[in-house]
């Protein structure tokens, strides 16, 4: 193996800082304020952030003073992810059945209220407004509340436009914990969605036990296969878009040709970020020696983002992922702002068991059962005999009352 690329089966996914501060830090955060509630949340807020945690008034969207071009792209970018979501709602439709026992059936509900959390950093995401604001928006939660450390007019007119319903201009652990055990006129949350740095991701984690979150998200992740390509340098600026997100973001090129491997090395090099990046193992190029090798890696590391430059192959050999993006012309800086799918996807592995934010999240699945006359029968005899046999003595009573009508 050359000092340009790595074998496939060498390379292993980095693992986690330890973020044992993190976690007693943001503990401390949450407990102060389940006990001490709004005045904890703005001392803290004050405190690490030197902002006063307040309500901003949305306006319509067509009154925010936005240059003509970015005001275009928001309202694209609502519009295809607005019509992805209606895609996957289409067929979501409640039903029932009947039998001889009775009525039976299931019931989509929205979840009522959802708190999204929209990051400020350096820049205003905007997308991310778009991005957790519209699903909930489609499935019909009633309050949905966006979170906030920035104010910048863009993001307040994406989120307006996502349909956020208030916006407290707040950030961080304590913005988590405002959402999760409410804040002055918000009540506590149902659900929280969004993305956000270690002490928000901690609170998430730590509020769960009480309110719905979307996913526990580790640093941003993209794997590229590909072997014969018609554009290596598009995946270059691939990889170093991928990097943009945060410091520990990983690209990894696959392949089963070394020469391309050889090519993008030499590329990525002759870039100031791609050499630092590669420097750093940001960017890593593994070499499989066949493809079933490349198949068996890519669905055992299940990354955040799959790229495949190869539109021949079936995609069902693909089995875990975030988002697949299929050929060339897929570029993932499209799926992160407008093509229409969630940008909002599993890490560390993780899309082995789940899949992206989309609609499906922002509603409850519940079940009806209206039993007959008939069924009150039927069903106590079979209910006795079980609970019977598991030992749990009212239950079988429960069962076997509603027998005595029919002796």
């Amino acid at each position: 193996m050359n000092d340009k690329y790595t074998a496939v089966e060498q390379y292993q996914r980095p693992e986690f800082k330890d973020h044992s501060k993190i976690e007693g830090t943001v503990a401390s955060i949450l407990e102060k304020i389940k006990v001490q509630g709004d005045q904890a949340i703005q001392a803290i807020s004050q405190k690490i952030d030197q902002q006063e945690v307040k309500y901003i008034q949305l306006l319509p969207f067509d009154d925010y003073d936005l240059e003509q071009g970015l005001k275009d792209a928001i309202q694209s970018a609502h519009r295809r992810i607005k019509k992805f979501c209606q895609f996957q709602i289409k067929d979501l439709k409640s039903d029932h059945f009947s039998d001889e026992m009775g009525d039976f059936g299931f019931v989509y509900q929205p979840i009522e209220r959802i708190g999204a959390y929209i990051p400020g950093g350096q820049f205003p995401l905007i997308s991310t407004a778009l991005m957790t604001l519209t699903p909930a928006q489609v499935a019909g939660c009633v309050d949905r509340v966006a979170c906030s450390p920035s104010d910048d007019p863009a993001l307040l007119a994406a989120a307006s436009l996502a349909g956020a319903t208030q916006f407290l201009h707040v950030g961080g652990a304590q913005a988590i914990g405002a959402l999760s055990y409410g804040f002055d006129q918000t009540q506590p949350v149902n659900l929280i969605v969004g993305p956000g740095n270690a002490y928000v991701n901690e609170a998430k984690a730590q509020v769960q036990h009480r309110t719905q979150i979307d996913t526990l998200a580790g640093p941003s992740e993209l794997l590229i296969y590909a072997n014969d390509i018609k554009q290596p340098e598009w995946l270059m600026f691939d990889a170093l878009a991928q990097a943009e997100h945060d410091d520990n973001a990983v690209s990894i090129v696959v392949s089963e040709s070394g020469e391309l491997l050889e090519n993008l090395y030499d590329l990525l090099s002759e870039h100031d970020k791609g050499k630092q990046l590669l420097e750093q193992d940001n960017i890593s190029l593994l070499l499989a020696k066949d493809q079933q090798q490349a198949l068996d890696f890519i669905n055992d590391y299940a990354p955040e983002h799959l790229m495949v430059c190869d539109e021949s192959l079936k995609t069902s050999l693909f089995k875990n992922y975030g988002s697949l993006f299929i050929g060339e012309n897929s570029a993932v800086a499209f799926g992160d702002y407008c093509a229409g799918p969630n940008h909002t996807l599993p890490t560390a592995g993780a899309a082995k068991f789940s899949g992206g934010l989309s609609v499906h999240q922002f509603l409850k699945v519940l079940s009806t059962q209206k039993i007959n006359q008939t069924g009150r029968g039927v069903l106590a005899n079979i209910s006795a005999k079980l609970a019977a046999a598991e030992g749990l003595v009212y239950h079988q009573k429960s069962a076997e009352i509603r027998k005595q009508l029919d002796d």
